[in-house]
């Protein structure tokens, strides 16, 4: 499937701030299932952009904007195509539980089985867990509990945004039975990893099917839950429609958390209150015979014009964090 993504994220400010300095982590990630085929970042103001692998492998670009300005606006557009990932089996052999405890997948998973940041145990989590019997789908196979568990996730909380924020725990979500996907997918990490089962966070874009069941938000982007079984490897789950990754789910980073792939994020000098303003659009893109476009990792480049970077100096007066759940 070819997807075109858009992603417009504009920051008004009440009066205007002296410097901003802004990372994001919007580019799509280059898998075995999504090949980038373009991706463009308009800044305005125009400004030079740098980019670097973070320690996941995920694209990260920076820019400071350092003049004074009331409003920021950062535009990504990429275009991916996506492939179904292969058929799962319906289930595993029970001996699937001892193949996670060997060396080598505690060795090399060992970030995400670790309970930190957003994704840890409560009693709120621990008394949801007790209310619906999921300690007991441990009985079953790990696949055969990971999706009983998703699915389970999918029941038990109504998808609703405003009733938390990108920077609430879990118990928030767990106490009001509502939420949204960034929400889903921090409940579903922890009980994995509280498993032993190795599970991710991934950050990225759906095209969405309304009449096909999906819930989530078109003109927001999204998040899913990547784990990891000796067997199959990585399989995306995604709480919030009950389904399976696919082809229409756009993977742009993984994490730990959403702590550490937000969309955008970044400081600013100056003691001026901010409006902050989202918008995604996915949608088939038409085919073309172009060659791949891709932005690479080393060295500066110049959104919408240019601009001239220079470090910045004196007190970060305010922090502003990217807003916008998933």
């Amino acid at each position: 499937m070819l997807l075109e993504v858009r992603h417009v994220t504009r920051y008004h400010y009440a009066a205007p701030v002296r410097e901003s300095l802004m990372e994001v982590w919007m580019q799509p990630r280059k898998t075995p299932q999504q090949r980038l085929t373009s991706f463009d970042l308009e800044l305005d103001p125009a400004a030079q952009v740098f980019s670097y692998a973070d320690p996941y492998g995920n694209a990260v670009y920076h820019f400071d904007v350092p003049h004074p300005h009331d409003q920021l606006t950062i535009t990504a557009r990429s275009v991916v195509e996506t492939a179904a990932p292969a058929p799962l089996p319906e289930a595993l052999d029970p001996g699937e539980w001892d193949r996670l405890k060997s060396a080598s997948v505690l060795g090399d998973n060992f970030d995400f089985l670790r309970l930190q940041g957003f994704c840890i145990e409560t009693d709120a989590l621990r008394n949801f867990v007790a209310e619906r019997g999921l300690d007991r789908l441990r009985e079953q196979d790990p696949l055969t509990a990971i999706r009983h568990l998703s699915e389970v996730i999918y029941e038990a909380f109504d998808y609703e945004p405003g009733v938390t924020d990108a920077e609430s725990p879990i118990d928030l979500a767990l106490s009001a039975r509502r939420g949204v996907c960034q929400d889903f997918a921090h409940i579903m990490i922890t009980i994995c990893r509280s498993w032993g089962v190795p599970a991710r966070y991934v950050s990225g874009y759906l095209f969405t099917d309304r009449e096909g069941g999906d819930r989530s938000d078109p003109e927001a982007s999204h998040a899913w839950v990547e784990v990891f079984l000796p067997s199959t490897r990585w399989i995306g789950f995604d709480p919030t429609n009950n389904s399976l990754a696919g082809e229409r789910h756009v993977s742009a980073a993984i994490g730990r958390d959403y702590a550490d792939v937000p969309p955008s994020r970044g400081v600013y000098k100056g003691e001026a209150e901010s409006q902050l303003a989202v918008g995604v659009n996915v949608r088939r893109a038409r085919a073309t015979s172009a060659e791949p476009e891709f932005i690479g990792l080393a060295g500066p480049s110049f959104a919408r014009g240019g601009g001239r970077r220079r470090p910045g100096s004196g007190a970060l007066l305010l922090e502003r964090q990217q807003q916008q759940q998933q």
